[in-house]
């Protein structure tokens, strides 16, 4: 399409960003790796969700002469991307089984006539002798592997699939990859760069953070209640999703939560898949939609105005967290992460591991993720910089926008306790669970004490200082601190580690979570506003505009979101520009998008008073 030689390169790009996507400049590493891959050569791009990973490959394709071929794991992933793309001008197709045989005849149709800026496919069907043998014949501007940490059997979400993606650097070697992916720990990347002999590729590590997502976890004392009250008092009218680790959960949920008010639908891989896809489809269209789901639910969103995600479960490690809670705020706008735990589910989730089918190595590495997950529950610093901490970054000061952050945690002096618990595991022979210890520690009369003599060691009612549920933290961020650990294979007994001679030959001393009610405080209490900073007469504004977008996304047949962001309509509220020249200063609005529906959103800007 254009002379790559030419020093207009950058200035090309950026035009195309400008026109196409309706922004003024790049960001961060973008115009360095859009530079790269253009010039035909390799990348590995990691960037946290919406910070414009789609934008490196993207604007490649559209300066590169022939098709850029853009492999993605999921239906739904590539049918957004898809639908985004056309209504910005870009000439995009999909091959999935979702199409029709004649709408999949027309998008070969269209490869073969040179008319496809950009196809969307799927690696089983990418790798077909077919589909390569037609590729053979036609102009490939570039490869760009979406999701790329699919290929790591390290990772959160490996795909077997992803594996054989190495094939297309053998046989197009002339033609540049860009592999994208937004979660990827340092021994994963290495495993993606190996994998898809990516050696001689850049590295653009762009960071973790993102600054606009508020992480909150509490320890479960009644998970639905929790949620309920963490919904009216942030996100009383909002879009977002409900984890939860079973199918069953996920059924009962969204239906406690249709019967106290909300609009919640389930979402898991037991149902029809055409009820899934309809499920899907509503929450992509309606607002206000509360999804509760499984895993199975969420790579291929990019629906940028959900405003939470919340867990009723504890996911696997840091890495599946971070994936599933940065699935809210891909707009840049306040978010929620939202969780409740118990010491029950770090025990499900490590019998999930032990009898998994995975060798030992693997379940030594899932422990590992999952005792950094539970880390990050009990800690009592910043929660985001333990995050990326994890990831290997560093953040100087803490956030000020977690729980921890907001209200302080209250710490005391552990080393006493912690001794107690110890030894009392010890004496009773590492064969009991945690509420047997405390009923021990308060000296109550259970028949089981007496039966096994437990009331007459020097322990028994020698911990009335604490409360069950302060005896229960202290448990569970000993077995974080890796000074207790739950053996699944013996009815989840309590038993000493490697690390429990250092308490209890008081080696070390050690600062624990103290565990008391409190009060929210008034910035703790108050919901991220969606639309910060409007007073009430751009708020006016901002609501008819909504009503304006979803009325030409319902005409057209696609997602509000994709006519305009939630953060595009808020600048025009802001600005209240009185003309199209004055609107094509707004980001996020393309020439495209200017011509067909300038004009329609120019009219609710004036007559709004």
């Amino acid at each position: 399409m254009n002379d790559l030689g030419s020093s207009n390169t950058q200035t090309q790009a950026l035009q195309v960003l400008q026109d196409v996507f309706g922004y003024g400049s790049f960001r961060g590493h973008q115009a360095e790796i859009v530079q790269r891959v253009t010039s035909g050569e390799d990348a590995f791009v990691l960037m946290p969700t919406g910070a414009g990973k789609s934008l490196c490959y993207q604007i490649p394709a559209l300066l590169r002469p022939g098709v850029g071929i853009v492999v993605s794991p999921l239906i739904a992933l590539m049918e957004n991307q898809v639908v985004a793309l056309r209504e910005a001008g870009v000439k995009a197709g999909m091959l999935n089984s979702s199409l029709t045989g004649a709408q999949q005849a027309k998008v070969l149709n269209d490869l073969r006539a040179d008319k496809l800026d950009l196809l969307y496919i799927a690696p089983e069907r990418l790798l077909t002798d077919s589909v390569l043998e037609l590729l053979d014949t036609l102009s490939i501007g570039l490869f760009a592997i979406d999701e790329a940490h699919c290929v790591s059997q390290w990772g959160h979400d490996f795909r077997p699939e992803y594996l054989d993606l190495s094939k297309l650097h053998k046989r197009y070697p002339k033609v540049p990859r860009i592999a994208v992916t937004a979660t990827a720990d340092e021994r994963t990347r290495r495993e993606i760069i190996q994998r898809l002999n990516l050696a001689e590729a850049a590295c653009f590590v762009a960071g973790f953070d993102r600054p606009n997502i508020r992480y909150q976890i509490e320890i479960r004392d009644n998970g639905k209640r929790q949620l309920l009250r963490f919904l009216q008092d942030e996100h009383p009218t909002d879009s977002g999703i409900v984890y939860c680790l079973s199918r069953k959960k996920t059924e009962e949920t969204a239906q406690w939560l249709c019967e106290s008010g909300r609009v919640a639908l389930p979402y898991h891989a037991g149902m029809d898949q055409g009820d899934r896809r309809r499920t899907q489809q509503r929450f992509l269209a309606e607002e206000g939609i509360i999804i509760v789901a499984t895993i199975a639910f969420g790579m291929g969103i990019d629906k940028p105005d959900v405003r939470f995600v919340a867990h009723l479960d504890l996911p696997k490690s840091v890495e599946s967290y971070y994936q599933e809670t940065g699935r809210a705020g891909r707009d840049g706008l306040p978010a929620n992460a939202w969780m409740v735990y118990g010491m029950g589910d770090a025990v499900q989730q490590r019998s999930f591991i032990d009898n998994s089918d995975a060798d030992e190595v693997h379940k030594r590495i899932g422990r590992g993720k999952l005792d950094s997950l539970i880390g990050l529950c009990e800690t009592t610093a910043c929660r985001r910089q333990a995050i990326l901490q994890y990831f290997g970054e560093e953040l100087r000061q803490p956030c000020g926008n977690c729980d921890t952050c907001l209200t302080p945690v209250d710490t005391m002096d552990g080393t006493l306790a912690a001794r107690k618990l110890l030894y009392l595991v010890s004496k009773t022979g590492q064969r009991f669970g945690s509420k047997y210890l405390v009923d021990i520690l308060h000296g109550r009369s259970d028949p089981r004490i007496f039966s096994f003599g437990h009331n007459n060691l020097s322990a028994y009612g020698k911990g009335t200082e604490l409360t069950d549920k302060q005896w229960s933290s202290v448990v569970r961020q000993l077995v974080s601190l890796g000074y207790l650990a739950v053996d699944t294979e013996r009815y989840n007994s309590v038993v000493l580690t490697g690390r429990s001679s250092e308490i209890l030959e008081s080696k070390t001393t050690i600062q624990l979570r103290r565990e008391v009610p409190k009060a929210k405080t008034r910035k703790e209490r108050q919901t991220p506003s969606v639309t910060p900073h409007l007073d009430e007469r751009s708020q006016d504004l901002f609501d008819a505009l909504r009503v304006r977008r979803k009325e030409i996304a319902t005409q057209n047949g696609v997602p509000p979101y994709v006519i305009f962001h939630d953060a595009t309509l808020k600048a025009m509220a802001d600005m209240r520009p009185s003309s199209l020249q004055q609107m094509r200063e707004i980001s996020g609005i393309g020439e495209r998008k200017l011509e067909a529906y300038g004009q329609l959103f120019l009219d609710i800007i004036n007559s709004v008073d």
